[in-house]
């Protein structure tokens, strides 16, 4: 199936019911009813779950743009993650529950999106469990406009396999996705403004130091965009090397753009009217999550000193095999 084929409903039901008018009223406590029944009634949750089991039989690689819209859409509902989760879950004959599920990689850290959801699906280092999420007691982070929660308790539910890695390479090529999306979002508004906004009867996008931010906000917006790529190339293995390549170029970038975006707008971008500030406080919390840059180099680094060949051969081996 073609990108477009699925990419063109998918974005058209985004702007339908999940605009930035939708995402303030979740950050304000508004019920998420409206926007998950059209992703249910929709088909696109069950994409990666096998035909054999009901589902489209998608590839990771085959919704990178479906994700990334979702990113570009600052949308704090679990989208992505339940994907994932239900297809995990259908690879283990268990039925998937109705509602939104966030993965937990680990319950020490703020989980995205977690007061948005119904259940969880948690790493316990030997095994997933799916809990309820109101059995890990959600506690929010008390961070403006953020859906992440806290959680703590034990995990009650069925369980099975845990994937090679764990969920933590997984999720974080899926934060990586988003943070793509976003970027580019971003990108794109940067430059309208830049030349829309006229200061001294000129556009500012015709000053030489806004050209250079907005051509180096393009560069890291395509390294964001290659990088998630090759992270979702291997599903449904997600190798350590790749997903720390994706998070680490995408965390990185993340706070950059964010840092031009608000630069090229000015005053305008921290107004809660104005657009901007829902994708950027959104990156700066799925740059966080599932473990930052810093934590991901330290991985990759680890990863790369225990292979004995060069580090050319390596990153054949590891990143390009």
């Amino acid at each position: 199936m073609a990108d477009m084929d699925l990419l063109d409903p998918f974005v058209r039901m985004l702007d339908d019911v999940a605009g930035a008018d939708a995402v303030r009223a979740l950050e304000a406590g508004g019920s998420t009813r409206p926007i998950w029944q059209a992703f249910a009634d929709s088909g696109y949750l069950d994409a990666l779950v096998a035909e054999d089991a009901g589902g489209a039989g998608l590839a990771l690689a085959d919704l990178v743009p479906l994700v990334a819209a979702l990113g570009a859409h600052a949308l704090p509902v679990p989208v992505a993650e339940t994907m994932v989760a239900r297809a995990l879950l259908a690879g283990a004959g268990i039925a998937a529950p109705d509602g939104p599920i966030v993965l937990v990689s680990s319950l020490a850290q703020p989980v995205p999106a977690a007061l948005l959801a119904d259940h969880a699906l948690v790493d316990m280092g030997e095994a997933l469990v799916l809990s309820p999420i109101a059995a890990l007691m959600p506690q929010p982070t008390g961070v403006h406009g953020s859906l992440a929660a806290l959680l703590s308790g034990t995990p009650q539910g069925p369980v099975l396999a845990r994937p090679v890695g764990g969920l933590r390479p997984i999720a974080a090529v899926l934060r990586a996705l988003l943070i793509a999306g976003a970027v580019a979002r971003l990108t794109d508004m940067a430059c309208a403004y830049a030349n829309d906004r006229v200061q001294f009867g000129k556009p500012i996008g015709r000053q030489q130091a806004l050209q250079q931010m907005l051509a180096v906000m393009a560069e890291d917006m395509v390294a964001c965009r290659i990088a998630a790529q090759l992270g979702a190339s291997r599903w449904p293995q997600v190798p350590v090397a790749l997903a720390a390549t994706a998070k680490i170029t995408t965390s990185a970038a993340a706070t950059r753009i964010a840092a031009s975006a608000h630069a090229v707008h000015g005053a305008i971008g921290i107004s809660e009217a104005y657009d901007l500030q829902l994708l950027t406080r959104r990156l700066h919390e799925w740059r966080l999550a599932d473990g930052s840059e810093g934590y991901w180099a330290g991985v990759l680094g680890t990863a790369r000193l225990d292979h004995g060949a060069s580090t050319v051969d390596w990153v054949r081996a590891a990143i390009f095999a």
